[in-house]
């Protein structure tokens, strides 16, 4: 199964806009976004994906998700992380934050999805395959990025978002 995955979008909508539709372009079966949306405006882009792909979206509130109610208006299955999911015979566990996952909570896990450090990761610890897509705004890195996770043979492809 392929998986889009996206964190701390910032509000920077070309850029999210540009991560779905590299995500189309690749036939995702799912996307995960890890947080930081920052206004309602950009998680629109991912319910209006989700709507006319059918590709379910599966997100979690990061510490920059001030407008709450308005992001949960428009993404009612936003909640805060961690998030469990079962995607491609995978056991997931998606946050904004891997080192604020309660140890409790990475239990079976084989995938655990995070953002927040704007930092790309793809490593193994105890097990766990841990990856941050980096950040979709590009800012603090000036590397806009999203990935694409191939949960059959554990590949993540890193897709940079500048046209």
């Amino acid at each position: 199964m392929l998986i889009g995955v996206v964190s701390d979008s910032h509000d920077h909508v070309r850029l999210l806009r540009r991560a779905l539709e590299l995500f189309r372009r690749r036939k995702v079966e799912a996307i995960l976004h890890a947080g930081d949306f920052v206004a309602p405006f950009s998680a629109r882009l991912l319910a209006d994906a989700a709507l006319t792909s059918g590709v379910p979206v599966h997100c979690v509130y990061g510490n920059n998700d001030g407008e709450r109610k308005g992001l949960k208006g428009i993404l009612p299955q936003l909640v805060d992380g961690p998030l469990r999911l079962e995607l491609g015979g995978k056991a997931i566990v998606l946050h904004h934050y891997d080192q604020w996952i309660d140890p409790a909570a990475l239990a079976g896990a084989d995938i655990v999805v995070s953002g927040h450090t704007h930092e790309i990761v793809r490593e193994k610890r105890d097990g766990i395959f841990y990856l941050n897509p980096g950040e979709c705004c590009g800012i603090l890195s000036g590397r806009a990025t999203a990935a694409v996770l191939d949960t059959e043979t554990m590949d993540v492809e890193i897709l940079d978002l500048a046209e």
